[in-house]
């Protein structure tokens, strides 16, 4: 009787394209990830076992393409990102300036106390959000602006200016932390399965091994595995976030511009 280990197959994975992203910034090639398949199921019949990969090696071809995803900004990018732990393609930048996303006069002093205001809090949340799409959000804006008196209009349209920056400036910035606590769990979950899947070839190896643990524990390895290379996956869109909230606070940022130059 012989354990066969789950077959391994290579699977193209291309990059997902980000909005604004700089085309020659690129890989010049997709990451390759594993995709496992069939279960540690116990087979009759005679044949050796030198023939085929074993888990471990599987394991280690599927693991390595999981942290290429992981390690590649640090190494091809390493020019533009300072921080070797960073896991996106993008640039990281964890916190914006106001002269990024904003070209018209300089904001007064007194633009920071937009909190304060009755009514710009809630707008800039409700501006914020990204289930409320641009241009409504930029409508919405126009609106405002109709609505306030003549003699208020500058200056509580530049604290809008101000809440929109500080609010999408933060939310951005927690976006960045988490990504980067993903990634570090990601390379933990790694060693860990590297680890396991070198115990149970040791397992395999012994002529009084328990077959059925070795495929409990092979099945378990294999799922863990397309966990892993999900997360992976959906790493590459959740590194997206911080551009579209950037991107975001510029057409609003805009919209305002628009407003006060009409006058």
């Amino acid at each position: 009787m012989r354990l066969r280990a789950p077959s391994t197959t290579l699977r193209v994975v291309p990059l997902p394209r980000f909005a604004g992203e700089d085309p020659r910034s690129r890989p010049a090639a997709p990451f390759i990830l594993p995709r496992l398949r069939g279960k540690g199921t116990a087979e009759g019949g005679g044949g050796g076992e030198s023939d085929r990969p074993t888990v471990y090696q599987k394991m280690v071809k599927g693991l390595l393409a999981g942290l290429l995803l992981l390690a590649l900004p640090a190494t091809t990018l390493a020019a533009m990102n300072t921080d070797p732990d960073w896991p996106c393609i993008q640039r990281k930048v964890p916190e914006l300036s106001l002269g990024q996303i904003w070209n018209g006069p300089e904001l007064p002093q007194s633009a920071k106390n937009w909190s304060q205001d009755p009514e710009i809090p809630a707008l800039v949340k409700e501006l914020a959000a990204r289930r409320v799409p641009i241009e409504e959000a930029q409508s919405q804006i126009r609106d405002f602006a109709t609505g306030l008196p003549a003699d208020q209009k500058n200056a509580r349209m530049t604290m809008l200016v101000q809440g929109l920056f500080d609010y999408m400036n933060a939310e951005r910035s927690q976006v960045i932390s988490g990504i980067a606590r993903y990634a570090r769990n990601q390379l933990e979950l790694a060693a860990r399965l590297r680890k396991e899947a070198s115990e149970v070839d040791a397992m395999r190896a012994k002529p009084d091994a328990d077959a059925n643990e070795i495929a409990l524990r092979t099945d378990r390895l294999t799922w863990e595995t397309r966990v892993f290379e999900e997360r992976v996956q959906s790493l590459t869109y959740v590194c997206e976030v911080p551009t579209l909230i950037e991107q975001r606070l510029y057409a609003l940022a805009k919209a305002i511009s628009e407003v006060l130059s009409s006058e």
